[in-house]
């Protein structure tokens, strides 16, 4: 059993965080979950509340006594999603100004897997060179884009195309998502 951490901010798409957040308890994993004021009320705007009843605990946005804010503490990874073009930029300008971006700069100093979720569309340049400036320092940038070829019969299924992809770059073996190639009926 591993430890995650899961970050959650202010943009639309919450039901990728609570599916994360769903299946990395079913794989029997350790779950802490950071939220952004912004995403408690988009979470509660989108009806994704009840699904953060799983996380092992709720981590105080500023609370820096936190283990999340410390290189020494023992966690895997985080995943950040939604991230907002905000969260994104202060961890591309190395602003810990709070424990979600300060656990994510943990991830990038200790060398340990940060993924983030952007939801924002279309991109400026400004998003685009703070993503690269995140990717060259080791973040995974997955956007929000779910694919079809699986056949998606639901909105959970869409969702959890990118859900399994996160998972896979936490290092998180999974098969909620049948691979390319294999059966897709």
């Amino acid at each position: 059993m591993s430890h995650f951490i899961v970050g959650i901010t202010g943009a639309s798409g919450t039901i990728y965080a609570s599916r994360l957040l769903l299946h990395l308890k079913n794989l029997g994993h350790r779950v802490s979950v950071i939220f952004s004021d912004a995403a408690k009320e988009v979470v509660a705007f989108e009806k994704q509340g009840k699904a953060f009843d799983l996380a092992d605990e709720i981590l105080e946005i500023n609370d820096f006594f936190s283990f999340a804010a410390s290189g020494s503490a023992s966690f895997k990874g985080m995943a950040i999603l939604p991230c907002s073009m905000g969260t994104l930029g202060k961890l591309a300008s190395g602003i810990t100004d709070n424990l979600l971006v300060r656990a994510a700069d943990v991830c990038l100093k200790e060398k340990r897997a940060l993924v983030l979720v952007p939801r924002e569309m279309p991109l400026h340049a400004i998003h685009l060179e703070n993503m690269l400036k995140l990717s060259k320092t080791g973040a995974t940038i997955i956007p929000a884009a779910p694919h079809f070829y699986t056949n998606p019969e639901t909105i959970e299924d869409l969702v959890d195309t990118v859900v399994a992809k996160v998972l896979t770059h936490l290092g998180v073996e999974n098969n909620i998502v049948p691979s390319w190639g294999s059966s897709c009926d």
